[in-house]
Parts: C-alpha cells; sequence; structure tokens
C-alpha cells in the first residue's frame, strides 16, 4: 500500500514506522504536521494514499483529512486512554503496564475506533527512553496490525462505546503537578516527577534564584544535606538533596525569555558556571567500576566477566560533547589494561550515540571553534577503537545511532543491533560532510556504491534492512530489559570460540595491510579538510541549521529526513 505518514516532527517513532513499513513493502512518504494544515492537504493529493497514519501529532488532522480518507492515530496509551500527556500520568501513578493504541481519526480526541493495541511494561526510567523503546515496540507492532487489518477489508475496528473499553480522560499533565517539594517530597517522588518530564517538558524550578527547568533523574545512595541545597558535581551533571536522600540531574534548560542566551538543555554544570562563574561545588568522582550494591549515576562504567569487558556509556540524548569524548577515551584506554579477550561497547538500553553535541555547541562562545574540538575528539575516539587489534571490540546498540555516533559504532569489529534500533548513518541533513573515519569503515562494510546511497538519501534504516547490507552483525531481538543481558551471553559464547585466536589475528593482519595500503591518518586528514571549510565558513548552512535544529525554530531546519511533498528522488 501507498501509505503517508503524517507526523508533528519526524522524531525517533516516525523514522521506526518508516523504515519498518518501508521493510514490510509499503510505499511509505511523511509530511510534517508541523508547517500547517495546507501541505498535509497538498500530500494527500498529490500522493494520493491508501492509508494515513499518524505517528505523533501535537495538533488535530484537518477535519476533511479524515472524513474523506481513513487516517489512524498512534496513542501511546491504552483503550480508552484520552488526552495529551498519557505517558506522564503511567509514570507518576506507577503503572507497571500500558499501552499503545491505533485507532481511527474523528472529531473528539482520541475517541475513534480500536484497530490494534498492544500493551508494554514501565520500568523506572525517563519518558523518553520509555517512549523510545517498550513504547516504540509495542507502537510498531500495533500499527504493523491495524495497516494488515486494513488492508484484508474485513476488519471491522472496535468502537470505544463497546462495553469492554473503559474511557478515561486524562488532562494535560501540568508544570503545578510536575513540581517538586524539596521540604517534602522524598526521593522517590522527586524521581517520578523527574522522569515524567523527561525529556519534555523538564520540571520547572529555580536554582541561583533563576528559573531552569531540570531534565533527568538518578539516586544517589551516600551524598546527604540540606533538602534543596546542591551538593556536589560529576561529569557536568549536579547533586541536589532531597528529603531523605539525593538524586543526579544532568541537564538544565534555561527559560526562554529568562535573558539566557541558550535557553535550550545542556549539562547541568554548563548552565550554572555560566550564570554564577564563582560557583564551587565539590568534584565526586565516581570510579570506573562501581563497587556491588553501590546506587548511584555515573554515565560511563565498566565491568568484566571473565574474558569479557563492558565499557557502557549513557549520554543524555546520545549526544557527546568534546569532554564526554575525552573521558569516554581515558575510559576506553583504561579498559584496554584489562586482561580480556573481547570488549563490548555500549549502553544497557537506550541512545546508542548521536555524535557531537550540537547543544553544547551552539552554546559556546565560539560555536566554529567548539565544533571542530568536539569533532577532534570523537575522531580521537573512533581512531583509538579502529587502533585496537589486540582483542575483538563489540558495538552493542540497545538503542538508535545517528552521524558519527553511528560510525562510532562501525569502528568495531561486530556490531550488535537490538531488532527495533533505526540507525541514521549520514551527515547531510545537518550540511555536514561528516568525519569520524566514516569514508574507510561505511565503504568497507556495506560497498562504495551503496555507502554513497546511504549518506547522499540520508534516510533512517532499520536494523533488519541494516543487517541485510551488511551495515550490522547481528541482531539481537530481546525486550530493551532483556537486551544487556542477552549481549553479555553472547559475548560469553564469543570469548570462548575456538576460533577466537584466529579472528584476532586475522583483524591485525588485515588492518595492517589497509594501513599499507592508505594510513587510516589519511581518510582522518582528508575528512577534517571537508569539515574545517563547513566548520569555519560562517556562510555555511550547517551554522543556521545547528542553530535551527537546537533552539527548535523552523526557519533554516532541515527537511524531514523522508522525501516531502515534491522532493522527488
Amino acid at each position: 500500500m501507498n501509505i503517508l505518514l503524517v507526523a508533528s516532527a519526524f522524531n525517533s517513532l516516525s523514522q521506526r514506522l518508516y523504515a519498518e513499513l518501508s521493510d514490510h513493502g509499503h510505499g511509505v512518504d511523511v509530511v510534517l504536521a508541523s508547517h500547517g494544515p495546507d501541505p498535509v492537504r497538498a500530500a494527500v493529493r498529490e500522493r494520493r494514499p491508501d492509508l494515513i497514519v499518524a505517528p505523533m501529532l501535537r495538533t488535530a488532522l484537518p477535519e476533511d483529512l479524515w472524513r474523506e480518507h481513513t487516517c489512524l492515530i498512534v496513542h501511546p496509551g491504552p483503550p480508552g486512554d484520552r488526552g495529551p500527556s498519557s505517558l506522564d500520568w503511567a509514570i507518576d501513578g506507577r503503572a507497571e503496564q500500558w499501552g499503545v493504541t491505533v485507532l481511527q481519526a474523528e472529531a473528539a480526541m482520541d475517541a475513534g475506533a480500536v484497530w490494534a493495541a498492544e500493551p508494554f511494561p514501565v520500568p523506572p526510567v525517563g519518558k523518553s527512553d520509555l517512549y523510545r523503546n517498550e513504547a516504540s515496540d509495542a507502537a510498531v507492532t500495533a500499527v504493523l496490525a491495524a495497516v494488515r487489518r486494513y488492508a484484508e477489508g474485513s476488519y471491522k475496528p472496535l468502537p470505544q462505546t463497546d462495553e469492554s473499553v473503559t474511557v478515561v480522560w486524562r488532562d494535560a499533565f501540568r508544570q503545578d503537578r510536575r513540581r517538586i517539594d524539596w521540604e517534602r517530597d522524598d526521593t522517590g517522588t522527586v524521581l517520578r516527577k523527574l522522569r515524567a518530564a523527561d525529556s519534555q517538558p523538564g520540571v520547572l524550578d529555580e536554582l541561583l534564584g533563576r528559573e531552569v527547568f531540570l531534565h533527568g533523574g538518578h539516586p544517589e545512595d551516600r551524598l546527604r544535606g540540606r533538602p534543596g541545597a546542591l551538593l556536589a558535581k560529576r561529569a557536568g551533571a549536579v547533586c541536589r538533596a532531597t528529603r531523605d536522600g539525593a538524586v543526579w540531574i544532568p541537564e538544565l534548560r534555561p527559560r526562554k525569555g529568562s535573558g539566557d542566551p541558550a535557553p535550550f538543555r545542556r549539562p547541568a554544570c554548563h548552565v550554572l558556571a555560566s550564570w554564577s562563574p564563582g560557583l564551587a561545588l565539590p568534584e565526586e568522582p565516581a570510579p570506573l567500576e562501581l563497587p556491588p550494591g553501590r546506587r548511584t549515576w555515573t554515565d560511563i562504567r565498566y565491568r568484566q566477566h571473565g574474558d569479557v569487558g563492558f565499557l557502557g556509556f549513557s549520554f543524555p540524548g546520545g549526544a557527546m560533547s568534546t569532554d564526554q569524548c575525552r573521558r569516554l577515551l581515558a575510559a576506553y584506554r583504561q579498559a584496554l589494561t584489562r586482561p580480556t579477550r573481547v570488549l563490548v561497547l555500549g549502553g544497557t538500553r537506550d541512545f546508542f550515540s548521536n555524535g557531537i553535541h550540537l547543544n553544547v555547541v551552539e552554546a559556546a562562545p565560539d560555536p566554529a571553534r567548539e565544533s571542530w574540538s568536539n569533532l577532534q575528539a570523537m575522531d580521537d575516539l573512533v581512531e583509538a577503537v579502529l587502533r585496537t587489534t589486540d582483542r575483538l571490540v563489540v558495538a552493542a546498540l540497545g538503542g538508535n545511532a545517528a552521524a558519527g555516533g553511528a560510525m562510532l559504532a562501525l569502528a568495531a569489529d561486530q556490531v550488535w543491533c537490538r531488532t527495533g534500533v533505526v540507525l541514521n548513518p549520514h551527515y547531510r541533513r545537518m550540511g555536514l560532510y561528516g568525519s569520524e573515519f566514516w569514508t574507510y569503515t561505511l565503504p568497507r562494510r556495506v560497498g562504495s556504491d551503496h555507502a554513497r546511497r546511504l549518506t547522499a538519501e540520508a534516510l533512517p534504516v532499520s536494523a533488519a534492512s541494516a543487517a541485510r547490507t551488511g551495515l550490522v552483525d547481528r541482531l539481537v531481538p530481546a525486550a530493551p530489559r532483556n537486551f544487556a543481558a542477552e549481549v553479555e551471553r553472547l559475548a560469553a559464547e564469543l570469548a570462548t570460540a575456538p576460533d577466537l585466536e584466529r579472528r584476532i589475528a586475522a583483524k591485525a593482519a588485515a588492518r595492517a595491510a589497509d594501513e599499507r595500503e592508505r594510513p587510516l591518518a589519511h581518510y582522518r586528514e582528508a575528512e577534517l579538510t571537508r569539515m574545517h571549510a563547513v566548520f569555519f565558513d560562517p556562510r555555511s548552512p550547517y551554522h543556521a541549521l545547528r542553530s535551527a535544529f537546537v533552539r527548535k525554530t523552523p526557519a533554516g531546519s532541515p527537511r524531514p529526513l523522508a522525501p516531502a511533498p515534491g522532493d522527488v528522488r
């Protein structure tokens, strides 16, 4: 079928549905509802879709569209749930299970007949993590079922007036419900409020006399202080005391109109330092290998089981600043000193990496210079992985990867992907040529022709499609909560494989042969020459695209990753 996706943004779920519906043989196009109703109507006239699917909408579809065409809405709540803040209520209410419903558009919000529904568990994670993982898995299952039922032509969707459906309206989850009372709220309550607001809209609070949104929340088991007080800093995050404990808050977002020139999310210490350069919070380092039983936050961790080392990292939004890249490189080098034969890179769930940290770049006094420093640090990390020849390196992707983050994964000997992952192995939508040795690793995996196609078309790739083309080596069909354990099992098998030593030797020989043919330094120099020209040209589209992306302004923003109406490829 020809399917038109209508979305307010081409977000993670929209990209995944685009990729997976395409994998199922459907012709899929995308139009952004954020551009207004007229472009949506124009797309329908030009594409004449058999079915319209709305994965994520902030505004209602035009009435003439849903009256004249079958339009399916993906709602992140179980059948009968209605309202714009479904996941927020689920987390706040400590729901153990929630659901996704695919329903037909009609005049009343979320009131249409149900075409499909799929439940999912609710682990203690942030809303955005839940959305990209458990909710996304359920949404894909439900949408594929609804599309199949629609194509068959005989299925009758279930009206919500049916006695089996319990209708519950939930209002928008507003800031007065999110507000933290640091004197009265215990740590569990604080964490629920922070998680229910992650990554949007954040929890509005006050620090150093200024209004700011708090983003992210993780428990701390040792530090204590006066409720609401800032206690320490670590890896860009701040620790804040609660009534009965403390929490780590990785990111802050100054309120728009506050006078802050960078009113967008970035590491908490960056924001506070810009307000109060003399603020002296004690550094509270965490060891790379946390002792058993510790309950604290750190964005980089190492553990070892037998001959397998696991270097885990989890950066908010998958973005990696200059500092984060350098710290991860230091941890990687430390991991290489351990006596292992297999080293696994990646987090237990959610984003692997999305490359350089555009928010930190945008807030920098000299964005061009910070872009350059960040890219050099990213290249240093990727080169270290490529030059590792004494063991096998596995990139384990429990979540999505894009741009330089996708290329970081390709530097490993093997790439293992959870089946729900979406890859965006390209840079063009941000006006960049790219680096991270992609001109070496990408053609080596998929061939020159397909590498050119991937980087030119700049479209999302499903895990299944990536496996078919050689972009990844192994699909891991595990639920998000089971991914880490399955990777651990597979890595243990790899470490005991009878041909492991032969494979490590072959890897070292291949790297030496490649180095003789064309040194890695030549790839790096050629890529960085192109990137330097972009970064330090004030007229380069990159600067307008980056600023629009970070500040979420329409002017100069990149086109959707899928073809827009009139964009014929």
